[in-house]
């Protein structure tokens, strides 16, 4: 529609319709709200107010995080950090503790395999042979 066919009046007159459909339609909502317990979820966040963290808790935080940049950096860090003790050396196996093992394993497996030329020892295992 252009604005040369709409005359003030019907203006005026949409307006005033406009403005009752939305009347109309906050009463509906406000119906809706009532329902939910009175007010809306998103109000209700918006109401409470935020968890604020001391000023002391607050400064340890930023020093941390001015440590934890400083070491990034590669600058030492506000705070002197403890010393760690020197890290071990990783244990190795010696010639002698694995040559026992893999002796004590041929064993075992030697004995295992005896045991199974035998027959079955398992009176469950018996049984079922025969």
């Amino acid at each position: 529609m252009s604005n040369q066919r709409l005359s003030p009046e019907i203006l005026t007159a949409a307006l005033v319709g406009l403005e009752i459909e939305k009347r109309k339609l906050d009463e509906r909502i406000a119906e809706v709200r009532a329902m939910l317990g009175g007010h809306s979820p998103a109000r209700e966040s918006a109401a409470e107010p935020k968890h604020q963290r001391s000023a002391a808790a607050r400064r340890k935080m930023a020093l941390a995080q001015k440590a934890r940049w400083a070491r990034v950096k590669g600058e030492t860090a506000t705070k002197p950090a403890a010393k760690k003790a020197p890290a071990k050396k990783k244990a190795r196996l010696s010639a002698a503790g694995r040559a026992a093992i893999v002796a004590a394993l041929r064993k075992r497996w030697a004995a295992k395999k005896a045991g199974a030329k035998k027959g079955p020892t398992n009176a469950k295992k018996a049984a079922a042979s025969e």
